[in-house]
């Protein structure tokens, strides 16, 4: 039975860790962390320091390219991590994670 959680879930996410450096705003220099899931409008990242929920932030999602995705967090598990949700993406980055996510899935 899915959780609320899961159930807001626009697609389905695939657990994939991949480097993620998270740049907030005021910030010299990024966080760098790892996916624990993926998905073409969100993911989790593990992080000892998870961010407040409402946190805005820009993301380089290290895919075969790196992608530039605006995010903000929507889940926080204190010594967890953090649930994102992509705010916006250039075409082309949705497209490389698009091929990424279904590459993933085949196993290829």
């Amino acid at each position: 039975m899915p959780t609320p959680e899961q159930e807001r879930r626009q697609r389905p996410r695939v657990k994939v860790r991949v480097p993620v450096e998270l740049y907030l705003e005021n910030s010299e220099s990024p966080m760098r962390a790892a996916t624990a899931d993926l998905s073409l409008s969100g993911c989790y990242i593990d992080t000892m320091f998870p961010l407040a929920i409402g946190t805005t932030l820009e993301l380089k999602l290290q895919v075969d390219g790196t992608l530039l995705i605006l995010a903000k967090v929507v889940t926080c598990d204190p010594q967890v991590g953090n649930g994102m949700q992509f705010t916006k993406m250039l075409p082309e980055d949705i497209e490389e994670l698009r091929t990424f996510l279904e590459a993933q899935q085949t196993g290829e």
